[in-house]
């Protein structure tokens, strides 16, 4: 149970945003210490490992699962995700599903989840899929979890923005190499 005099998080989200809104987001999620589990950089290029695979897997299987989900540029790299989630105002695939012969929904429809939500998500989905892993498939256990507890996320205001958030994205591999949070980390 969360007690503020011994717990000392600090939520990083924008105050008083509603994270649910319609819009695109870019996020970054780290792994936990930011170890470089998800494959490596070879010539400038992102070479994933089976671990990496399963996370972009799972990134790419996000709007099948979560009506309101959309997706845009993304990249996995040694030991974080950037990527942009779009949330739509209509969830798409969503709304009440008849029932056969009656023509009766059988629910409501889904609402789109939040940011948080969604990440969170991901986050938990990678996970487990991860532990799965390390017990069926010989991945290297890690000392603790897969992710860093919170992400990065960006809220994307306008086109402009989206375009040079996309081509941070599609570069972001060639710049390993120069990257002072990757330098310092060697």
């Amino acid at each position: 149970m969360y007690d503020s005099k011994i717990h000392h998080r600090r939520s990083i989200r924008l105050r008083g945003y509603d994270y649910s809104r319609s819009g695109a987001y870019a996020v970054t999620t780290c792994t936990r210490h930011k170890e470089p589990v998800l494959g490596e950089i070879v010539e400038g290029e992102m070479v994933l490992n089976d671990v990496g695979r399963m996370v972009q897997d799972t990134w790419e299987q996000m709007p099948r699962h979560y009506p309101g989900c959309g997706l845009d540029a993304f990249v996995v790299m040694p030991n974080h995700t950037y990527g942009i989630i779009v949330i739509t105002a209509i969830p798409v695939g969503a709304g009440p599903c008849a029932r056969p012969g009656t023509g009766q929904g059988r629910g409501r429809a889904h609402t789109p989840m939040s940011l948080p939500d969604l990440v969170h998500r991901f986050k938990s989905l990678t996970t487990a899929r991860y532990r799965q892993g390390v017990a069926t498939r010989g991945w290297r256990a890690l000392d603790g979890k897969l992710w860093q507890r919170n992400y990065y996320e960006d809220i994307v205001r306008h086109d402009e923005e989206l375009q040079k958030i996309r081509e941070y994205i599609a570069t972001n591999s060639i710049r390993w190499e120069t990257d002072w949070e990757n330098i310092l980390g060697r």
